[in-house]
């Protein structure tokens, strides 16, 4: 294996991500664990960024040739009016979560979504469009959901959230999407009758991250009515499994947790970066697993 010692020079090339807070961002452990694998001189850096700095940072970034960078909270929509172009999943989404540069010009996507269906699709992959798709949440994570599943061609897609004005304006900001998307929405009351159909069933709340790991947005009773043969997807990686999965793996359900959507939409970003296709993922999940203890 590689030494995973990265010599920085100044012929170094950097990647990064921006985000404000992000020194807790896992981003630069798998992606310099699979650079010094693959051997390159390239480094990636946490870059922290206040909203204010935001359009200042972008512009810096150019002047020293930064080569690409990730995006996560708070930027990933104030961004977009920074860059020259936006690719069309990420205008669907309506989030930029992957930055390149291209012929001097910033150039963003969004990766999540191909993040999100890695391992639905790798692992089971299927005719969706006799399924039914249930997301928990409509806030940005649930925009790469939606924008996945109508990919998949799910022939139900149901959208649940705490406040009904919230989700209408969810719904309502899909209408001139490049996607064309058809989205059921529902308060929570819904949630027994519609558990009872899914297929795919997605938290995509921050219900039990770390430090409330003791929590799950459903109860067991509501969970208990999942059908056997559905797939439970929690977005949330610590703790691994959370408690929304436990209950699914309890009522014999299948569970597919949040560090392969890391994963992966990690991977999808560096392919764009280093423009190659092979990427080995499987050092990324080592990384990572390292990093945060975890043996499976």
């Amino acid at each position: 294996m590689t030494n995973n010692k990265q010599l920085i020079t100044g012929t170094t090339k950097l990647l990064g991500v921006i985000g404000y807070p992000v020194k807790h961002s896992l981003s630069p452990v798998m992606h310099n664990a699979v650079l010094a694998q693959l051997g390159l001189d390239y480094v990636y850096l946490p870059f922290p960024i206040e909203p204010q700095n935001l359009s200042i940072a972008i512009q810096g970034f150019g002047a020293i040739n930064v080569e690409g960078f990730s995006v996560t909270i708070p930027h990933k929509q104030a961004i977009l009016p920074l860059l020259s172009e936006i690719e069309p999943i990420a205008q669907a989404v309506g989030a930029v979560n992957t930055v390149s540069r291209k012929d001097n010009k910033w150039v963003g996507t969004n990766t999540d979504v191909e993040g999100f269906l890695a391992p639905l699709q790798a692992t089971y992959n299927q005719d969706w469009s006799q399924k039914v798709v249930v997301i928990l949440g409509n806030g940005g994570a649930a925009r790469a959901v939606v924008a996945g599943c109508t990919q998949l061609g799910f022939a139900e897609i149901h959208v649940v959230g705490r406040n009904i004005q919230n989700l209408q304006q969810f719904r309502s900001s899909w209408d001139n999407s490049p996607l064309a998307v058809d989205i059921h929405i529902h308060t929570w009351d819904s949630l027994p009758k519609l558990i009872a159909q899914a297929n795919l069933l997605v938290n995509t709340t921050p219900i039990g991250m770390h430090p409330n790991i003791g929590e799950s947005p459903l109860s067991l009773e509501d969970m208990a009515k999942l059908p056997p043969t559905a797939i439970a997807y929690d977005l949330i990686y610590i703790p691994k499994p959370t408690k929304f999965l436990q209950q699914a793996q309890h009522v014999g359900a299948i569970a597919i947790d949040g560090l392969e959507m890391l994963v992966q939409q990690g991977a999808a970003a560096l392919k764009i970066w280093l423009q190659q296709q092979t990427i080995p993922v499987d050092v990324m999940g080592q990384a990572l697993r390292a990093k945060l203890g975890i043996n499976s």
